[in-house]
C-alpha cells in the first residue's frame, strides 16, 4: 500500500498529477440537489427497474448455487509470517478458527507487489497487461514527466471537471451486476473516479484532497526550524501578539490561472499554561488540548458567486510553547463532495448522514507527517485507529443492510502501520531488520484486525462465504538503491554535459541514454518510436534487457555484502494483454531489506548507488513478489492444490454466484469442497 506507497513521492509531483482548478467548478449545492433528484428518481422508477431487471437477467443467466452472500474483508498488507506466528501463539483466535474450519493459504501478489497493481488484479482477475496499472506512477512518453497512473482530472473549456479512470478491464462486481447481483463496495483501491454499476461504492486509494494532491498536510509553527522544508506538506511560520495569532489555511487552487489559492482565516488564542488553545477555523470553533485530535471540522472556501468548495480536516495541537498546530490534509467533504467519491453520488452523503463525517482521502493516514516528524508515534496511531473505526462502522453497517449479493471492504491500517513501525530503531545502519521479529505495536494491531474478523464472522450466515485476504505481505526497508546512478556508472544513462540530473529525470541527455527508472519497481528502455527522444533501436531491446538483468543480478552492496536484487522480470514474459507495453520493460524484484531509494523513486540521481534508509518509514513491500505473499482465509474449504493468487479472486467470486467467468480473465476458479460453516 500500498503509500502508503505514493507518499514517498514529493509534494510537487503530487501537485503535478492533481486535478488543479477543477475543484472550483463543482458546486456542492448542485451536488446536493442532484443527489436529491437522483433519490427521487430512484424511488419513482423502482417498479419499472424491477421489471426491466427481471427481463435483463433472463439474458444473463447464472446457475443456481447455495451462496446467498459473499463477504470480502481486505486487510491491506497483512503479512503471513506474522499471522502464522501469532496464530501459533494463540493470539489470533478468529483467524485460527477460519483456518481450521475452512482454509488458510498464502496468496500470490501482483508483479510488482504494489497496492494499485495488486488490487487492480484482485478486482479484474487480470494481469497488469490487461488492467493497465503497474505502479502509482506512469511516465509521459513525450515529456518523461511522471503522471498518476490510475486517473486523470482536467478542466474542459467551460471550466468543469472532467475525470477519467485509467484502469482498464472490468471489476467483477460490474459483471455480477449484469447478472442481477447487487454489490456494496467500500474503499477498494483504484476505484476513483467511481464507475456506474448495479450497486453502491465508496472510492478508495487515489481519491485526492482539496488541494489536488494525494495528501498535503499543514503545520503552523511559532518557531519553525530552518531546515523545515517538507515533502508531503508545508510549515507556515506564525507569530503571536500576546496570546492571539492570526493566519490563513491554504485550500484548493483558484479557478483563474495564476490567481492565488483559496484560503480560510485561522484564529488562535492561548488559554494559559497547560490550558490548551481556542481555535477558530472559518466558522468552526474548537478548544484543543495538547496531544488530542479535534473532531472533523468543516471548512468552506468561497470560489465565486454561488460557488463554495467544502472540505473537512482535523487539528492536533502538537506544542503549546512553542506553538505547533498540525492540520490534516483537506479531505473532500463526503456530505458536500466537491468531486464525486461514490456511486451513486448520494451514497457518500448517505454514509455521512448515517455515521457522521469521515475521511475520504485515498491515503488518509498521514504517513508523511509522521515521517517528517510533524506528528509523533502516538499522533499517527491515534489517527490511524480513528480512521479504522470510521471504516469499521461503515462496513458492519453495510453487512446489516446488504443481505444478499456482495459486500466488500478494504482496511488500510495494517499497511500504513507496518510502513511506519516495522524498522527496529536500535538496529545498526545497513543491518537488515527481521520482519518476523515480535513488535508490540504491530502485534497489537494484528490482534485488532483479528477482532474485526471475529465481528465480521458473527454476521456471517450458513449461506454466506467469507473471504479474508491481503494484497501483499511486508518486508523491512533498510537500504535504498538508486538505479539511475547505477545506470550512469554502467554507461546506460548520461547526464547533460556539465550538469547533473535533478528530480523527475531532468538534466538527462536522452540522445545518449538507453535505460532509466523511476517509481517503485520499473526500468524503462528509451526506445525509438515510443519515447519522444528514444535512442534504442527496437532490434537492440532484447540484448539491452538481458545485459541489464545479468549485471543487476551480480550487483553487491559494498556495506552489507548482500545482493540487493532477488530477480529481474522481463515485462514481455510477465505481462500479457493490450497494455503490456504501457508499463516498464523490466520489473526489479528487490531482496528483503532493499527498495528503490527515496530520490530514485522521483527520478533523481545521487552520488552513491546505495544509501541507508534513516526515515521512520522502515517497512515496505516493493521487493520481489515471491518474498511478500499475502494471506487468504475462507470459511469454506476450497481446492487450493494449484495455489492461489489475487487474480483468482474475481473468477472465484463469480463462480460462487453461478456467473460464467469471462474468457479474458487470467485467474482460475478456486472451487469449494464443503458446505459453509455457520
Amino acid at each position: 500500500m500500498a503509500t502508503p506507497d505514493l507518499p514517498l513521492l514529493a509534494t510537487d509531483i503530487v501537485a503535478y498529477i492533481g486535478p488543479g482548478a477543477g475543484f472550483t467548478f463543482v458546486g456542492s449545492v448542485l451536488v446536493l440537489l442532484s443527489a436529491l433528484v437522483l433519490v427521487f428518481v430512484s424511488i419513482a422508477t423502482w417498479p419499472f427497474r424491477l421489471v426491466l431487471g427481471a427481463i435483463f437477467r433472463r439474458k444473463h443467466k447464472r446457475r443456481k448455487t447455495d451462496v446467498r452472500r459473499v463477504i470480502i474483508l481486505g486487510l491491506d498488507g497483512m503479512d503471513p509470517r506474522r499471522v502464522e506466528r501469532l496464530m501459533r501463539e494463540g493470539r489470533l483466535p478468529h483467524m485460527a478458527q477460519l483456518a481450521e474450519s475452512g482454509c488458510y493459504s498464502r496468496i500470490e501478489s501482483s508483479c510488482p507487489p504494489i497496492s494499485p497493481a495488486a488490487w487492480s488484479s484482485f478486482m479484474t482477475g487480470t494481469n497488469p497487461g490487461k488492467h493497465n496499472i503497474f505502479d502509482f506512477l506512469n511516465r509521459n512518453l513525450q515529456s518523461y514527466l511522471p503522471e498518476l497512473s490510475s486517473s486523470v482530472i482536467r478542466t474542459d473549456s467551460k471550466g468543469r471537471a472532467v475525470m477519467k479512470l485509467l484502469r482498464k478491464s472490468v471489476p467483477f462486481w460490474n459483471i455480477l451486476g449484469e447478472h442481477g447481483v447487487f454489490s456494496t463496495v467500500l474503499r477498494v483501491p483504484i476505484t476513483f473516479p467511481p464507475e456506474k454499476f448495479n450497486g453502491v461504492l465508496l472510492s478508495g486509494m487515489c481519491v485526492p484532497d482539496l488541494r489536488g494532491s494525494q495528501g498535503t498536510f499543514t503545520c503552523f509553527a511559532e518557531t519553525p526550524r530552518a531546515e523545515e522544508i517538507f515533502e508531503g506538506g508545508e510549515v507556515v511560520p506564525v507569530k503571536f501578539e500576546g496570546d492571539v495569532m492570526h493566519a490563513v489555511l491554504t485550500g484548493p487552487p483558484a479557478a483563474k490561472a495564476g490567481a492565488p489559492a483559496l484560503t480560510v482565516p485561522l484564529f488562535v488564542r492561548r488559554k494559559g499554561k497547560g490550558g490548551g488553545v481556542e481555535v477558530r477555523l472559518g466558522k468552526q470553533r474548537v478548544i484543543l488540548k495538547k496531544g488530542t485530535y479535534s473532531e472533523w471540522l468543516r471548512v468552506s472556501f468561497r470560489a465565486g458567486m454561488f460557488r463554495t468548495i467544502h472540505g473537512i480536516c482535523r487539528l492536533l495541537l502538537v506544542g503549546e510553547s512553542p506553538f505547533r498546530l498540525y492540520v490534516t490534509p483537506l479531505n473532500i467533504d463526503p456530505e458536500k463532495p466537491a468531486l464525486p467519491v461514490s456511486h451513486p453520488d448520494y451514497y457518500s452523503i448517505y454514509l455521512a448522514k448515517l455515521h457522521g463525517p469521515y475521511a475520504t482521502l485515498g491515503l488518509a493516514e498521514d504517513t508523511w507527517a509522521h515521517t517528517e516528524g510533524i506528528i509523533d508515534d502516538k499522533g499517527f496511531l491515534d489517527q490511524a485507529y480513528d480512521i479504522h473505526e470510521e471504516r469499521e462502522r461503515m462496513f458492519l453497517g453495510a453487512l446489516r443492510t446488504t443481505r444478499t449479493g456482495l459486500c466488500a471492504c478494504v482496511f488500510d491500517t495494517p499497511d500504513r502501520m507496518q510502513h511506519m513501525f516495522m524498522r527496529s530503531r536500535d538496529a545498526a545502519p545497513g543491518t537488515p531488520t527481521d520482519p518476523t521479529a515480535p513488535n508490540a505495536i504491530l502485534d497489537d494491531m494484528y490482534e485488532r484486525m483479528d477482532a474485526l474478523v471475529g465481528r465480521t464472522a458473527k454476521q456471517t450466515g450458513k449461506r454466506d462465504v467469507l473471504l479474508v485476504l491481503s494484497d501483499h505481505g511486508f518486508s523491512s526497508f533498510d537500504r535504498g538503491v538508486n538505479l539511475n546512478t547505477w545506470f550512469e556508472q554502467q554507461g546506460f544513462l548520461k547526464t547533460v554535459e556539465g550538469g547533473s540530473a535533478g528530480r523527475y529525470l531532468q538534466g538527462i541527455d536522452w540522445s545518449a541514454t538507453s535505460a532509466y527508472s523511476f517509481g517503485l519497481a520499473g526500468i524503462y528502455l528509451n526506445l525509438k518510436g515510443r519515447e519522444s527522444k528514444g535512442s534504442v533501436e527496437p532490434a537492440e531491446e532484447a540484448r539491452i534487457k538481458a545485459e541489464i538483468t545479468q549485471r543487476l543480478m551480480s550487483l553487491v552492496d559494498p556495506v552489507t555484502g548482500r545482493r540487493p536484487v532477488h530477480a529481474v522480470h522481463d515485462a514481455s514474459v510477465v505481462y500479457k494483454g493490450p497494455y503490456a507495453r504501457s508499463g516498464p520493460d523490466l520489473v526489479v524484484g528487490f531482496a528483503e531489506g532493499y527498495r528503490f531509494s527515496w530520490k530514485a523513486a522521483i527520478g533523481e540521481l545521487e552520488k552513491e548507488v546505495f544509501s541507508d534508509n534513516t526515515r521512520s518509514w522502515g517497512g515496505d513491500h516493493c521487493v520481489d513478489r515471491s518474498l511478500v505473499p499475502g494471506i487468504f482465509l475462507c470459511n469454506r474449504k476450497l481446492d487450493l492444490s494449484a495455489g492461489v493468487g489475487l487474480v483468482d479472486m474475481a473468477p472465484t467470486v463469480l463462480d460462487l454466484f453461478g456467473v460464467p467467468v469471462p474468457a479474458h480473465m487470467d485467474g482460475k476458479v478456486c472451487r469449494t469442497t464443503n458446505q459453509p460453516t455457520s
